[in-house]
């Protein structure tokens, strides 16, 4: 289908859709399913209603779908990307930033973006225990993140050392 190479061989995002509206109909409580944004989805022109055709094809609201994208994917074209990243969040998308802190984002972009998630990179995440300025990094991304009014991820948590410290910060 069109949409179909649009998002992969696998069709990832009609995937999670059909799979959420399953769940839906045989009675479930509502969940949410994450799909990765890839940087040639995004520069479509047509991202947006590609997205949208999605959702009203497999039943519409509530559907639980959310997109993640890499920080530097959103940075590439920022005025083009926040004016999309709007709409998508319109349609009850969840959004979130990936690999946050692996880019070169601006802070005054991240205040700007209309995301609702931003995780952390797991290269930070790796050395938190082991090393100070990792850990004083990761404790200023948290503490941004939450003064931002967003949630914050940890991605590749692997101990329980590192569970711990981060539910301290």
């Amino acid at each position: 289908s069109e949409l179909g190479g649009r998002f992969g061989a696998v069709g990832a995002m009609q995937e999670a859709l059909r799979t959420i509206a399953a769940l839906r109909a045989k009675g479930l409580p509502p969940v949410r399913i994450a799909v990765n944004v890839s940087p040639i989805q995004l520069r479509q022109k047509d991202f947006v209603r590609s997205v949208e055709e999605a959702i009203a094809a497999s039943g519409g609201e509530p559907h639980g779908l959310d997109l993640e994208i890499t920080e530097s994917v959103i940075m590439d074209d920022i005025e083009a990307n926040v004016g999309k990243l709007d709409a998508l969040r319109s349609m009850g998308i969840e959004l979130g930033i990936d690999d946050f802190g692996t880019g070169y984002s601006s802070l005054a972009y991240i205040a700007r973006l209309p995301v609702g998630v931003i995780k952390i990179d797991r290269a930070f995440i790796r050395n938190l225990t082991d090393d100070a300025n990792s850990e004083s990094l990761v404790a200023s991304i948290v503490s941004l993140t939450h003064a931002l009014k967003r949630k914050v991820v940890a991605e590749g948590v692997e101990t329980e050392e590192q569970a711990n410290l981060l539910r301290l910060l």
